[in-house]
């Protein structure tokens, strides 16, 4: 799969992304993330309502290699969580920066961002290994 990172997204440490829509932030895997993973079988996701904190795990993604957990990158309350990805996990390798999406969420702590890494900086890191 060849790598895209869009520029009007944030990305983590762990390879999650951020992508502002107004008042709510979308967050899901890179397609660096999706590709390392294998053939993804099985997404576990939070609950509309629960309460996300940055750094902490707030779900899993189970591929034939391995199970991952997924680290918030941002604190908040989840807003929607996309219900296709946990009918069909193979849409987030489809699809991981459109129909792929994991959460929305809504920021409790927007300076949160600004720690996060922007495409230019996140594509170089995933390259040099």
């Amino acid at each position: 799969m060849a790598h895209t990172f869009p520029d009007d997204c944030r990305y983590s440490e762990s390879h999650e992304y951020v992508r502002p829509e107004g008042d709510l932030v979308r967050l899901g895997i890179s397609s660096f993330a999706v590709d390392q993973l294998g053939d993804i079988v099985f997404v576990e996701l939070p609950a509309v309502g629960a309460a996300l904190a940055r750094g902490t795990s707030f779900g899993s993604v189970e591929s034939v290699k391995a199970v991952e957990d997924l680290m918030a990158p941002v604190s908040g309350t989840v807003e929607a969580r996309n219900e296709a990805v946990l009918a069909s996990p193979e849409e987030l390798q489809n699809d991981p920066y459109g129909e792929g999406w994991l959460l929305l969420v809504r920021l409790g702590a927007p300076g949160e961002l600004d720690d996060l890494m922007d495409a230019a900086t996140y594509g170089a890191k995933v390259q040099a290994g």
